[in-house]
């Protein structure tokens, strides 16, 4: 086996790819083991709470801190908010580190999420880039006041 590979088992699961892609011979595409897990961890930290009708807590609502200054204040609130989402809806992994770096200059924010896999005791780590300033060239151009031709 290759050492790289985590042996399948039951309790990390397995579940659709995402997003979700099908193949009219292969059907829909499965993801596994660590794979799993980062897309479930992509999903818990886009998904806003309440958007789930048959699970309204699921959720993460880091985009409610979009246009907030990316100061102390800002970070230490995502961290929470990231945590706990994690602590109550991905119970397959233990947190063992969460980092957020911000780039106030770019508007980014990279969060990395160091993980152990309970059933295996495999480490992993999870990036997910949150952009601050993300749809700000959208906004620009809505705001644009577009030229005017007086000629008849």
């Amino acid at each position: 086996m290759d050492p790289t590979q985590v042996p399948y088992d039951d309790f990390i699961g397995r579940g659709w790819s995402f997003p979700p892609t099908f193949e009219p011979v292969v059907g829909v595409h499965m993801t596994e083991q660590a794979a799993d897990i980062d897309a479930s961890l992509h999903i818990l930290l886009t998904t806003l709470t309440g958007e789930r009708i048959m699970q309204p807590r699921y959720g993460c609502n880091v985009q409610e801190l979009l246009f907030e200054p990316l100061d102390t204040t800002f970070l230490t609130h995502m961290k929470d908010k990231i945590e706990t989402a994690i602590l109550y809806f991905e119970s397959r992994i233990k947190l063992d580190n969460l980092l957020i770096e911000s780039n106030p200059r770019e508007g980014k924010v990279l969060v990395q999420v160091d993980y152990t896999i309970k059933g295996t005791n495999s480490r992993f780590n999870f990036v997910y880039p949150f952009y601050v300033r993300e749809g700000t060239e959208l906004i620009q151009l809505l705001t644009q006041v577009p030229p005017t031709d007086h000629s008849l």
